[in-house]
């Protein structure tokens, strides 16, 4: 199963959810670049971020979304547009989820 992308509560509850097929390049591509946050998404396990990393995983994806292939790109723009989310109410969560 590829990885996908949920926005989650501190409760668990699922907000949105991305499955792009290219998040699991795209999370490669990170680790080639030694990204700091992207880099190491476990594409085995859950990988959560909360709002304050935030702050350094926007960048690492607006830059994904320029340089990317057009796959990768797509999917940075779709994982972006989750991550919005987290900015504008507190307790919520980006969670990769690996198979």
């Amino acid at each position: 199963m590829p990885i996908s992308v949920t926005v989650r509560t501190y409760t668990g509850e699922t907000l949105a959810v991305c499955t792009h097929p290219a998040i699991g390049d795209l999370c490669r591509r990170a680790e080639t670049l030694a990204l700091p946050l992207l880099g190491y998404v476990d594409p085995y396990d859950d990988t959560w971020f909360n709002r304050s990393q935030m702050q350094l995983l926007v960048p690492e994806l607006k830059a994904l979304v320029d340089s990317a292939s057009a796959p990768e790109a797509e999917a940075a723009a779709e994982v972006l547009a989750l991550a919005e989310q987290l900015e504008h109410k507190p307790h919520r969560y980006l969670v990769f989820r690996g198979d």
